[in-house]
Protein backbone atom coordinates (compact mmCIF):
# COMPACT_ATOMS: atom_id res chain seq x y z
CA UNK A 1 0.00 0.00 0.00
CA UNK A 2 1.07 3.56 -1.05
CA UNK A 3 1.98 6.22 1.67
CA UNK A 4 -1.38 8.37 -0.09
CA UNK A 5 -3.23 5.85 0.76
CA UNK A 6 -1.97 4.73 4.04
CA UNK A 7 -2.62 8.25 5.02
CA UNK A 8 -6.33 8.18 3.50
CA UNK A 9 -7.23 5.33 5.10
CA UNK A 10 -5.49 6.42 8.57
CA UNK A 11 -8.07 9.60 8.26
CA UNK A 12 -11.02 7.81 7.54
CA UNK A 13 -10.93 5.66 10.25
CA UNK A 14 -10.25 8.76 12.66
CA UNK A 15 -13.30 10.18 11.04
CA UNK A 16 -15.29 6.62 12.05
CA UNK A 17 -14.11 6.99 15.23
CA UNK A 18 -14.92 10.50 15.89
CA UNK A 19 -18.04 9.74 14.48
CA UNK A 20 -18.83 6.91 17.10
CA UNK A 21 -17.50 8.81 20.19
CA UNK A 22 -19.67 11.31 19.58
CA UNK A 23 -22.80 9.31 18.98
CA UNK A 24 -21.75 7.35 22.47
CA UNK A 25 -21.55 10.44 23.75
CA UNK A 26 -25.04 11.53 22.86
CA UNK A 27 -26.58 8.06 23.65
CA UNK A 28 -25.21 8.05 26.62
CA UNK A 29 -24.09 11.69 28.46
CA UNK A 30 -26.59 13.94 26.61
CA UNK A 31 -29.44 11.97 26.37
CA UNK A 32 -30.78 12.79 29.52
CA UNK A 33 -30.50 16.16 29.23
CA UNK A 34 -32.28 16.23 25.69
CA UNK A 35 -35.00 13.81 26.89
CA UNK A 36 -35.47 16.17 30.10
CA UNK A 37 -35.67 19.80 27.58
CA UNK A 38 -38.38 21.41 27.69
CA UNK A 39 -39.11 21.75 24.15
CA UNK A 40 -38.98 17.84 23.56
CA UNK A 41 -42.37 17.56 22.44
CA UNK A 42 -41.68 13.68 23.21
CA UNK A 43 -42.34 14.48 26.55
CA UNK A 44 -45.64 16.22 26.47
CA UNK A 45 -46.97 13.32 23.89
CA UNK A 46 -45.58 10.98 26.81
CA UNK A 47 -47.50 12.64 29.41
CA UNK A 48 -50.44 13.21 28.01
CA UNK A 49 -50.92 9.73 26.47
CA UNK A 50 -52.60 8.20 28.84
CA UNK A 51 -54.80 9.64 31.95
CA UNK A 52 -52.92 11.18 35.18
CA UNK A 53 -53.18 10.29 38.22
CA UNK A 54 -55.24 12.43 40.83
CA UNK A 55 -55.08 14.72 43.70
CA UNK A 56 -57.22 13.51 46.37
CA UNK A 57 -59.58 15.56 49.08
CA UNK A 58 -61.34 13.84 51.71
CA UNK A 59 -61.40 10.17 49.13
CA UNK A 60 -62.54 12.49 46.62
CA UNK A 61 -60.53 13.37 43.43
CA UNK A 62 -60.64 16.81 42.74
CA UNK A 63 -58.89 16.25 39.38
CA UNK A 64 -58.98 14.47 36.30
CA UNK A 65 -58.29 13.70 32.89
CA UNK A 66 -60.33 13.79 29.34
CA UNK A 67 -59.86 12.69 25.93
CA UNK A 68 -58.20 15.82 23.79
CA UNK A 69 -60.49 15.96 20.49
CA UNK A 70 -57.44 16.96 17.92
CA UNK A 71 -53.52 17.09 18.15
CA UNK A 72 -50.86 14.34 19.24
CA UNK A 73 -51.70 14.98 22.93
CA UNK A 74 -54.10 12.11 24.01
CA UNK A 75 -55.11 13.39 27.43
CA UNK A 76 -55.38 17.00 29.01
CA UNK A 77 -55.91 17.52 32.92
CA UNK A 78 -59.49 18.53 34.18
CA UNK A 79 -60.31 19.62 37.50
CA UNK A 80 -64.00 19.61 39.91
CA UNK A 81 -64.39 23.22 41.69
CA UNK A 82 -61.11 24.42 39.81
CA UNK A 83 -61.08 27.79 41.74
CA UNK A 84 -62.01 26.66 45.35
CA UNK A 85 -59.15 24.44 45.02
CA UNK A 86 -56.54 26.45 43.01
CA UNK A 87 -54.27 27.61 45.76
CA UNK A 88 -53.86 23.79 46.37
CA UNK A 89 -53.66 21.93 43.39
CA UNK A 90 -52.10 24.54 40.78
CA UNK A 91 -52.47 23.37 37.65
CA UNK A 92 -51.05 21.18 34.97
CA UNK A 93 -50.82 22.47 31.51
CA UNK A 94 -50.15 21.15 27.91
CA UNK A 95 -48.22 24.38 27.34
CA UNK A 96 -47.18 25.67 30.86
CA UNK A 97 -44.36 24.47 33.45
CA UNK A 98 -47.14 22.67 36.03
CA UNK A 99 -47.49 24.35 40.00
CA UNK A 100 -48.25 23.86 43.47
CA UNK A 101 -49.19 19.78 44.23
CA UNK A 102 -49.09 19.40 40.24
CA UNK A 103 -45.50 19.91 39.87
CA UNK A 104 -43.80 18.44 42.74
CA UNK A 105 -45.65 15.37 42.08
CA UNK A 106 -45.14 15.44 38.29
CA UNK A 107 -43.60 12.24 37.96
CA UNK A 108 -45.79 10.58 40.75
CA UNK A 109 -48.84 12.20 38.76
CA UNK A 110 -47.26 10.89 35.29
CA UNK A 111 -46.22 7.41 35.99
CA UNK A 112 -42.14 8.35 35.54
CA UNK A 113 -41.53 7.77 38.82
CA UNK A 114 -39.90 4.99 39.66
CA UNK A 115 -41.11 3.96 42.86
CA UNK A 116 -43.76 3.16 40.86
CA UNK A 117 -42.16 0.70 38.45
CA UNK A 118 -43.22 -3.16 38.88
CA UNK A 119 -40.38 -5.80 37.76
CA UNK A 120 -41.78 -6.21 34.41
CA UNK A 121 -42.32 -2.14 33.90
CA UNK A 122 -38.72 -2.28 34.46
CA UNK A 123 -37.66 -5.05 31.95
CA UNK A 124 -40.00 -3.40 28.96
CA UNK A 125 -39.01 0.15 30.51
CA UNK A 126 -43.00 1.13 29.84
CA UNK A 127 -44.11 3.97 32.24
CA UNK A 128 -46.08 2.96 35.14
CA UNK A 129 -49.47 3.36 36.02
CA UNK A 130 -49.50 6.51 38.06
CA UNK A 131 -49.82 7.56 41.17
CA UNK A 132 -52.30 9.56 43.26
CA UNK A 133 -51.50 12.35 46.07
CA UNK A 134 -53.78 12.40 48.91
CA UNK A 135 -53.97 15.61 50.69
CA UNK A 136 -55.18 16.46 54.32
CA UNK A 137 -57.69 19.21 53.17
CA UNK A 138 -61.05 19.55 54.77
CA UNK A 139 -63.52 20.25 51.69
CA UNK A 140 -65.56 21.92 54.23
CA UNK A 141 -63.26 24.21 55.71
CA UNK A 142 -61.83 24.89 52.24
CA UNK A 143 -65.32 25.82 51.06
CA UNK A 144 -66.24 27.91 53.96
CA UNK A 145 -63.13 29.80 53.66
CA UNK A 146 -63.77 30.38 49.97
CA UNK A 147 -67.44 31.67 50.33
CA UNK A 148 -66.68 34.10 53.94
CA UNK A 149 -63.82 35.59 51.82
CA UNK A 150 -65.94 36.35 48.83
CA UNK A 151 -65.18 39.25 46.81
CA UNK A 152 -62.79 39.93 48.98
CA UNK A 153 -58.90 39.91 48.00
CA UNK A 154 -57.22 37.84 50.51
CA UNK A 155 -56.29 34.53 51.86
CA UNK A 156 -56.78 31.96 54.92
CA UNK A 157 -55.28 29.28 56.27
CA UNK A 158 -56.20 26.47 58.71
CA UNK A 159 -54.39 24.09 60.59
CA UNK A 160 -54.85 21.31 62.97
CA UNK A 161 -52.42 22.22 65.93
CA UNK A 162 -52.13 18.47 67.19
CA UNK A 163 -51.12 17.13 63.94
CA UNK A 164 -49.83 19.99 61.72
CA UNK A 165 -52.45 19.21 59.29
CA UNK A 166 -53.24 22.08 56.89
CA UNK A 167 -57.23 21.39 56.60
CA UNK A 168 -57.54 24.64 54.07
CA UNK A 169 -55.41 26.98 51.90
CA UNK A 170 -57.49 29.83 49.83
CA UNK A 171 -56.05 32.71 48.12
CA UNK A 172 -59.36 35.32 46.60
CA UNK A 173 -59.32 36.43 43.87
CA UNK A 174 -59.30 32.40 42.53
CA UNK A 175 -58.77 31.22 39.16
CA UNK A 176 -59.75 27.94 37.81
CA UNK A 177 -56.46 25.80 35.95
CA UNK A 178 -59.52 24.17 33.67
CA UNK A 179 -58.66 27.37 31.52
CA UNK A 180 -54.64 26.54 31.50
CA UNK A 181 -54.72 22.46 30.92
CA UNK A 182 -55.88 22.66 26.78
CA UNK A 183 -52.46 24.02 24.51
CA UNK A 184 -55.07 25.31 22.07
CA UNK A 185 -56.35 27.74 24.79
CA UNK A 186 -54.24 27.77 27.46
CA UNK A 187 -52.29 30.85 25.41
CA UNK A 188 -55.18 33.12 25.24
CA UNK A 189 -56.22 32.47 29.17
CA UNK A 190 -52.32 32.63 29.94
CA UNK A 191 -52.32 36.15 28.58
CA UNK A 192 -55.57 37.23 30.53
CA UNK A 193 -54.88 35.99 33.55
CA UNK A 194 -51.16 37.44 33.90
CA UNK A 195 -52.42 40.74 32.54
CA UNK A 196 -55.09 41.04 35.69
CA UNK A 197 -54.39 43.48 38.03
CA UNK A 198 -55.82 41.30 41.16
CA UNK A 199 -53.16 38.95 40.67
CA UNK A 200 -55.15 35.67 40.54
CA UNK A 201 -52.43 33.50 39.99
CA UNK A 202 -50.58 34.75 43.14
CA UNK A 203 -51.19 32.05 45.97
CA UNK A 204 -51.48 34.82 48.78
CA UNK A 205 -52.22 32.69 51.79
CA UNK A 206 -48.60 30.76 50.81
CA UNK A 207 -46.07 32.83 48.77
CA UNK A 208 -47.45 36.79 49.61
CA UNK A 209 -45.79 37.74 52.88
CA UNK A 210 -46.88 41.20 54.10
CA UNK A 211 -47.26 43.30 57.20
CA UNK A 212 -48.92 41.18 60.21
CA UNK A 213 -49.68 44.59 61.99
CA UNK A 214 -50.97 43.51 65.70
CA UNK A 215 -51.05 40.00 64.99
CA UNK A 216 -47.18 40.12 65.66
CA UNK A 217 -47.91 41.03 69.18
CA UNK A 218 -48.48 37.34 70.44
CA UNK A 219 -44.78 36.63 69.08
CA UNK A 220 -43.35 39.73 71.26
CA UNK A 221 -45.80 38.60 74.08
CA UNK A 222 -44.23 35.26 73.75
CA UNK A 223 -40.88 37.04 74.03
CA UNK A 224 -41.05 38.58 76.61
CA UNK A 225 -42.73 35.90 79.24
CA UNK A 226 -40.11 32.98 77.95
CA UNK A 227 -37.33 35.73 78.20
CA UNK A 228 -38.51 36.57 81.85
CA UNK A 229 -38.94 40.17 80.89
CA UNK A 230 -42.74 39.47 82.87
CA UNK A 231 -43.55 36.39 84.96
CA UNK A 232 -47.29 36.90 84.06
CA UNK A 233 -50.01 38.16 81.77
CA UNK A 234 -51.20 39.59 84.14
CA UNK A 235 -48.31 41.65 85.65
CA UNK A 236 -48.33 45.39 84.76
CA UNK A 237 -45.36 45.99 82.06
CA UNK A 238 -43.79 49.34 82.19
CA UNK A 239 -45.04 51.47 79.07
CA UNK A 240 -45.21 55.06 78.61
CA UNK A 241 -48.54 56.42 76.99
CA UNK A 242 -47.79 57.80 75.32
CA UNK A 243 -44.35 56.47 74.16
CA UNK A 244 -42.09 58.06 71.93
CA UNK A 245 -40.03 55.54 69.54
CA UNK A 246 -36.08 55.89 71.08
CA UNK A 247 -33.68 58.57 69.28
CA UNK A 248 -37.12 59.93 67.19
CA UNK A 249 -40.16 62.62 67.55
CA UNK A 250 -42.48 60.36 66.59
CA UNK A 251 -45.16 59.22 69.11
CA UNK A 252 -46.32 55.38 68.65
CA UNK A 253 -50.26 56.05 69.26
CA UNK A 254 -52.54 53.42 70.22
CA UNK A 255 -56.20 52.58 68.03
CA UNK A 256 -58.43 53.94 70.89
CA UNK A 257 -57.11 57.07 72.89
CA UNK A 258 -59.61 55.87 75.87
CA UNK A 259 -57.89 52.25 76.25
CA UNK A 260 -55.98 51.59 79.68
CA UNK A 261 -52.82 51.12 77.36
CA UNK A 262 -50.49 52.87 80.34
CA UNK A 263 -48.39 50.05 82.22
CA UNK A 264 -51.03 47.73 80.73
CA UNK A 265 -50.47 44.05 81.57
CA UNK A 266 -50.04 41.54 78.83
CA UNK A 267 -53.65 40.32 78.57
CA UNK A 268 -54.78 44.03 78.94
CA UNK A 269 -52.75 45.08 75.80
CA UNK A 270 -53.40 42.46 73.42
CA UNK A 271 -57.24 42.90 74.63
CA UNK A 272 -57.32 46.49 73.26
CA UNK A 273 -54.14 45.94 71.25
CA UNK A 274 -51.96 48.55 72.88
CA UNK A 275 -49.13 49.49 70.38
CA UNK A 276 -47.38 51.49 72.86
CA UNK A 277 -46.83 48.46 75.53
CA UNK A 278 -45.53 45.87 72.48
CA UNK A 279 -43.25 48.57 70.78
CA UNK A 280 -41.52 49.75 73.98
CA UNK A 281 -41.42 45.93 75.21
CA UNK A 282 -40.14 45.21 71.87
CA UNK A 283 -37.21 47.30 72.31
CA UNK A 284 -36.42 46.18 76.05
CA UNK A 285 -36.22 43.00 74.71
CA UNK A 286 -33.75 44.01 72.03
CA UNK A 287 -34.17 43.00 68.67
CA UNK A 288 -32.05 39.65 68.95
CA UNK A 289 -34.84 37.87 71.53
CA UNK A 290 -37.31 39.06 69.48
CA UNK A 291 -35.92 37.42 66.27
CA UNK A 292 -34.74 34.53 68.68
CA UNK A 293 -38.59 33.98 68.98
CA UNK A 294 -40.11 34.64 66.00
CA UNK A 295 -37.46 32.33 64.05
CA UNK A 296 -38.79 29.81 66.43
CA UNK A 297 -42.51 29.67 65.34
CA UNK A 298 -40.93 29.47 62.06
CA UNK A 299 -40.12 33.80 60.04
CA UNK A 300 -36.97 33.87 58.45
CA UNK A 301 -37.13 29.97 57.21
CA UNK A 302 -36.32 30.31 53.58
CA UNK A 303 -37.42 26.35 53.10
CA UNK A 304 -40.33 26.03 54.37
CA UNK A 305 -41.98 23.55 52.67
CA UNK A 306 -45.76 22.14 53.21
CA UNK A 307 -44.67 20.37 50.25
CA UNK A 308 -45.55 23.24 48.57
CA UNK A 309 -42.12 25.95 49.12
CA UNK A 310 -43.90 28.86 51.07
CA UNK A 311 -42.39 32.18 50.84
CA UNK A 312 -40.44 33.43 54.12
CA UNK A 313 -41.89 35.61 57.10
CA UNK A 314 -39.22 37.94 57.69
CA UNK A 315 -38.11 39.36 61.14
CA UNK A 316 -35.54 41.98 60.02
CA UNK A 317 -32.09 42.21 61.28
CA UNK A 318 -30.00 45.44 61.97
CA UNK A 319 -32.07 47.72 62.94
CA UNK A 320 -31.93 50.48 65.12
CA UNK A 321 -33.91 51.34 68.07
CA UNK A 322 -37.01 53.08 66.85
CA UNK A 323 -37.33 50.39 63.78
CA UNK A 324 -37.13 47.70 66.68
CA UNK A 325 -40.05 49.37 68.60
CA UNK A 326 -42.33 49.58 65.40
CA UNK A 327 -41.09 46.09 64.87
CA UNK A 328 -42.83 44.57 67.98
CA UNK A 329 -46.49 46.16 66.40
CA UNK A 330 -45.51 43.84 63.05
CA UNK A 331 -44.92 46.85 61.15
CA UNK A 332 -41.64 48.24 59.71
CA UNK A 333 -40.03 45.55 57.73
CA UNK A 334 -41.71 42.61 59.26
CA UNK A 335 -44.28 40.47 56.89
CA UNK A 336 -45.90 37.20 57.33
CA UNK A 337 -47.54 34.98 55.54
CA UNK A 338 -51.36 33.75 56.56
CA UNK A 339 -49.37 29.74 56.70
CA UNK A 340 -47.17 31.92 59.09
CA UNK A 341 -49.22 33.46 61.56
CA UNK A 342 -51.51 30.44 61.49
CA UNK A 343 -48.45 28.63 62.64
CA UNK A 344 -48.67 31.10 65.50
CA UNK A 345 -51.74 30.26 66.89
CA UNK A 346 -51.15 26.52 66.10
CA UNK A 347 -48.57 26.47 68.20
CA UNK A 348 -50.21 28.27 71.12
CA UNK A 349 -53.46 26.15 71.28
CA UNK A 350 -50.59 23.33 71.20
CA UNK A 351 -49.44 23.30 74.06
CA UNK A 352 -46.07 25.64 73.24
CA UNK A 353 -45.69 22.65 70.61
CA UNK A 354 -45.26 23.57 66.79
CA UNK A 355 -46.04 20.35 64.55
CA UNK A 356 -44.95 20.83 61.40
CA UNK A 357 -47.81 22.17 58.89
CA UNK A 358 -48.00 19.75 55.88
CA UNK A 359 -51.28 19.40 53.15
CA UNK A 360 -50.44 16.11 52.10
CA UNK A 361 -51.16 12.90 54.12
CA UNK A 362 -49.40 10.20 51.71
CA UNK A 363 -48.55 9.90 48.38
CA UNK A 364 -49.71 6.44 47.03
CA UNK A 365 -49.64 4.02 43.67
CA UNK A 366 -52.68 3.00 41.51
CA UNK A 367 -53.66 0.40 43.68
CA UNK A 368 -53.42 2.20 46.95
CA UNK A 369 -50.32 1.08 48.41
CA UNK A 370 -48.62 3.97 50.22
CA UNK A 371 -45.30 4.93 49.02
CA UNK A 372 -44.76 7.55 51.68
CA UNK A 373 -46.74 8.87 54.85
CA UNK A 374 -46.21 12.56 55.73
CA UNK A 375 -48.47 12.41 58.74
CA UNK A 376 -45.59 10.20 59.72
CA UNK A 377 -42.72 12.50 59.15
CA UNK A 378 -43.99 15.71 60.92
CA UNK A 379 -41.30 16.92 63.46
CA UNK A 380 -42.15 18.66 66.20
CA UNK A 381 -40.69 22.04 67.37
CA UNK A 382 -41.19 23.52 71.01
CA UNK A 383 -41.51 27.31 70.88
CA UNK A 384 -42.49 27.89 74.06
CA UNK A 385 -43.04 26.23 77.51
CA UNK A 386 -46.43 24.82 77.99
CA UNK A 387 -46.66 27.69 80.89
CA UNK A 388 -46.13 30.45 78.50
CA UNK A 389 -48.66 28.57 75.97
CA UNK A 390 -51.49 28.33 78.61
CA UNK A 391 -51.01 32.32 79.56
CA UNK A 392 -51.33 33.27 76.07
CA UNK A 393 -53.88 30.51 75.38
CA UNK A 394 -56.01 33.28 78.65
CA UNK A 395 -55.20 36.18 77.27
CA UNK A 396 -56.02 35.34 73.80
CA UNK A 397 -59.39 34.47 75.01
CA UNK A 398 -60.08 37.79 76.71
CA UNK A 399 -59.52 39.37 73.13
CA UNK A 400 -62.50 37.42 71.72
CA UNK A 401 -64.26 37.73 74.76
CA UNK A 402 -64.32 41.23 75.83
CA UNK A 403 -61.68 43.02 73.06
CA UNK A 404 -61.33 43.36 69.69
CA UNK A 405 -61.88 40.22 68.34
CA UNK A 406 -65.29 39.49 69.44
CA UNK A 407 -66.91 38.92 65.82
CA UNK A 408 -65.07 35.51 66.32
CA UNK A 409 -67.11 34.46 69.57
CA UNK A 410 -68.76 30.16 68.67
CA UNK A 411 -71.31 29.02 70.82
CA UNK A 412 -69.72 25.71 72.68
CA UNK A 413 -66.14 26.70 71.48
CA UNK A 414 -63.55 27.98 73.54
CA UNK A 415 -62.05 30.52 71.08
CA UNK A 416 -58.54 32.41 71.40
CA UNK A 417 -57.66 35.24 68.95
CA UNK A 418 -55.85 38.36 67.84
CA UNK A 419 -56.44 41.49 65.74
CA UNK A 420 -54.44 43.48 63.45
CA UNK A 421 -55.20 46.14 60.87
CA UNK A 422 -51.64 46.52 59.20
CA UNK A 423 -50.67 50.00 57.86
CA UNK A 424 -49.77 49.99 53.90
CA UNK A 425 -48.70 52.33 51.67
CA UNK A 426 -46.09 55.85 52.64
CA UNK A 427 -47.90 57.04 55.63
CA UNK A 428 -50.61 54.46 55.39
CA UNK A 429 -51.71 55.86 52.25
CA UNK A 430 -53.52 52.76 51.21
CA UNK A 431 -56.33 51.00 51.94
CA UNK A 432 -54.86 49.05 55.58
CA UNK A 433 -54.59 44.52 55.54
CA UNK A 434 -56.91 43.74 58.10
CA UNK A 435 -55.70 40.22 59.52
CA UNK A 436 -57.05 38.01 62.68
CA UNK A 437 -55.05 34.36 64.00
CA UNK A 438 -57.12 32.42 66.55
CA UNK A 439 -57.30 28.87 67.24
CA UNK A 440 -60.70 27.42 68.33
CA UNK A 441 -61.32 23.76 70.76
CA UNK A 442 -64.65 22.38 70.68
CA UNK A 443 -66.20 22.44 74.49
CA UNK A 444 -67.82 18.98 73.82
CA UNK A 445 -65.30 17.08 71.42
CA UNK A 446 -62.16 18.70 72.45
CA UNK A 447 -61.24 19.06 68.47
CA UNK A 448 -59.13 22.10 67.66
CA UNK A 449 -58.27 24.04 65.03
CA UNK A 450 -55.60 26.95 64.11
CA UNK A 451 -56.43 29.72 61.76
CA UNK A 452 -54.99 32.84 60.59
CA UNK A 453 -56.79 35.44 57.77
CA UNK A 454 -55.72 37.70 55.86
CA UNK A 455 -57.85 40.53 54.05
CA UNK A 456 -55.53 42.72 51.40
CA UNK A 457 -58.69 44.93 49.73
CA UNK A 458 -61.99 45.35 50.35
CA UNK A 459 -65.01 46.99 49.43
CA UNK A 460 -65.57 48.39 52.79
CA UNK A 461 -65.09 51.87 53.74
CA UNK A 462 -61.44 53.05 54.95
CA UNK A 463 -62.68 53.55 58.28
CA UNK A 464 -64.47 49.88 58.74
CA UNK A 465 -61.33 47.90 57.86
CA UNK A 466 -60.51 46.39 60.64
CA UNK A 467 -58.93 42.70 61.51
CA UNK A 468 -62.63 42.07 63.53
CA UNK A 469 -64.51 43.43 61.43
CA UNK A 470 -63.10 41.63 57.45
CA UNK A 471 -61.02 38.63 58.99
CA UNK A 472 -62.65 37.58 62.42
CA UNK A 473 -66.12 36.49 60.43
CA UNK A 474 -63.97 34.54 57.62
CA UNK A 475 -62.26 32.72 60.89
CA UNK A 476 -65.04 31.79 62.49
CA UNK A 477 -67.09 30.38 59.67
CA UNK A 478 -63.81 28.61 59.36
CA UNK A 479 -63.56 27.35 62.53
CA UNK A 480 -67.37 26.48 62.86
CA UNK A 481 -66.62 24.33 59.70
CA UNK A 482 -63.84 22.20 61.27
CA UNK A 483 -65.19 22.11 64.67
CA UNK A 484 -68.77 20.89 63.82
CA UNK A 485 -69.65 17.50 65.35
Amino acid sequence: MNKTIRRASVFALLLVFALLVRATWVQFYEGTALADDKDNRRNAIETYAEPLGNIIVAGESITGSARTKDGDLEYKRTYTDGKLYAAVTGYASQSYAPTQLEGIYQDLLNGADNRLKTAMDTVTNKRADPGNVVTTIDPDVQKAAYKALGDNKGAAVAIDPTTGKILAVVSTPSYDPSSLTDANTAGTAWKKLTADSEKPLTNRALRQPLPPGSTFKLVVASAALENGLYSSVDEKTDSPDPYTLPGTTTVLKNESTSAPCENATIRVALQYSCNNVFGHMAVQLGQDKVRAMAEKFGFNDDSQDVPVRAYASVYPSDMDKAQTGLSGIGQFDVTATPLQMAMVSAAIANGGKLISPHMVSQITDSGGDVLKNYDDEAGTTQVVSSGTAEQLQSAMQTVVEKGTGTNALIDGVTVGGKTGTAQHGENNSKTPYAWFTSYGKSDSTGKEVAVAVMVEQSDAARSEVSGNGLAAPVAKAMMQAALKS
